[in-house]
């Protein structure tokens, strides 16, 4: 029993040492995640102020009385648009980066429950191979309170016989002694 408490103790502080640092790198990947996504949330911003330039530029006429393009209005806005194709490679890039940590984070969890289960398992086996040595340490004890019972049943027996006899001794004794004394 005392072994079992032992081993139940020392489960429990092993497996709260496991679970805090657990958490503690689950939450430094959160924070990296969510850094991520503040990233590509600002480029998605920057990208819809791009368009908005751009469609600005189309507008915007400088050439003669505000009725032509000039080539310098187009260079401004095939700009943004090289702008906007840089804004749109650099979200493609953050986006991967994204999906690569929340792919780290779910083989990183799965690889976490994976151990847990181990770990269950093992605890599981301990327990069991401890009940078993237990449930045989109480045959034991059973068989060795029976064998005492029948130890003292044939001793009660054999001193009974023996009290018997000397009872008998005793009494054909003092029927002799009583006949010679008279």
């Amino acid at each position: 029993m005392y072994k079992l408490l032992i081993l139940f103790v020392t489960s429990c502080c092993l497996y709260l040492a496991g679970t805090g640092h657990a958490h503690a790198n689950i939450t430094a990947d959160s924070i990296s995640f969510e850094d991520q996504r503040a990233r590509i949330n600002e480029l998605l911003d920057a990208r819809s102020k791009r368009f908005g330039d751009f469609d600005e530029s189309l507008l915007k006429k400088t050439g003669i009385f505000g009725i032509f393009k000039t080539t310098a209005d187009m260079q401004r806005s095939i700009d943004i648009l090289k702008e906007i194709v840089i804004t749109d490679n650099n979200i493609f890039i953050e986006t991967k980066k994204l999906i690569d940590i929340k792919d780290y984070q779910s083989e990183r969890n799965a690889a976490l429950a994976k151990e847990y289960d181990d770990q269950v398992t093992a605890y599981m086996k301990t327990v069991s191979k401890l009940q078993q040595e237990n449930d045989k340490l109480r045959t034991e004890i059973e068989s060795l309170d029976t064998s005492e019972q029948q130890s003292n049943m044939a001793l009660y027996l054999a001193v009974g016989i023996i009290l018997s006899l000397l009872f008998v001794i005793y009494q054909r004794f003092s029927k002799k002694r009583l006949k010679k004394v008279t």
